[in-house]
């Protein structure tokens, strides 16, 4: 434990007594390493891969140099970190939701992809309005409302040519009855949208509700342009 670490610790202590004080900070703190630091990203990593199994540990990475660069630009403030995988097919989950503070995996659940972005597996992207494909890349939550989807969360690309027209193009965090394990039983795959990662209807008001707000959403697809030239992937 750092310094600083032990003097905080031992203020926090004097105000709330000392074990109430050292369950709160480990509790708040599951990654002693110094934040942004390629250090950090490798221990974080070794915290959440356990929590997530089924996600790939280079995208986990990945999503955590984003959410880094993010917060170091100002552009978020609360440690929730959400990742798309779309190199996976919409039968399985492949949308998660982190707490980083606590080191927790909070949601993992179905996404739709664009009905031009592919069928069982995505593989076409736009920024395009009309295109009805979907985004990749970072995002940041923004505010809610109640529309025809139903109660939705707004979207903001951040990267210029990649996700930037995201806000105007509607694309946003809905429910959808054709996000659901028994529509992909019935035909092989989960609904498509018209470009919005949609989530099934039960899951989609808690979901909302915990990342709303500034907090940063990672669209991950293997594409080698966007991976080489993402300056939220620069570490």
């Amino acid at each position: 434990m750092k310094k600083y670490q032990f003097l905080l610790v031992f203020a926090l202590s004097a105000l709330f007594g000392f074990k109430n004080t050292f369950a709160w900070f480990f509790f708040q703190n599951s990654n002693p390493e110094l934040f942004g630091t390629k250090a950090w990203v490798q221990k974080e990593v070794g915290i959440l891969q356990p929590e997530a199994r089924n996600l790939d540990g280079n995208v986990l990475r990945l999503s955590l140099i984003a959410y880094v660069n993010a917060k170091k630009r100002g552009l978020v403030e609360r440690p929730i970190l959400t990742v798309i995988d779309y190199s996976k097919p919409s039968t399985e989950k492949r949308l998660w939701v982190f707490d980083i503070n606590k080191g927790e995996e909070l949601f993992n659940t179905w996404v739709a992809h664009g009905k031009n972005s592919g069928s069982l597996e995505a593989s076409s992207f736009s920024n395009n309005p009309g295109s009805l494909k979907s985004s990749i890349g970072v995002f940041v939550t923004e505010e809610t409302y109640t529309g025809g989807k139903g109660y939705s969360l707004r979207l903001k690309g951040l990267e210029p040519g990649v996700n930037d027209n995201a806000y105007r193009r509607d694309i946003v965090i809905h429910g959808a009855w054709y996000v659901s394990p028994n529509v992909a039983e019935k035909y092989g795959q989960i609904g498509r949208s018209w470009g919005c990662p949609a989530v099934p209807t039960q899951t989609v008001k808690p979901l909302i509700n915990t990342i709303k707000d500034d907090t940063v959403v990672f669209a991950y697809y293997p594409d080698q342009s966007w991976l080489k030239r993402s300056s939220f992937l620069v570490s």
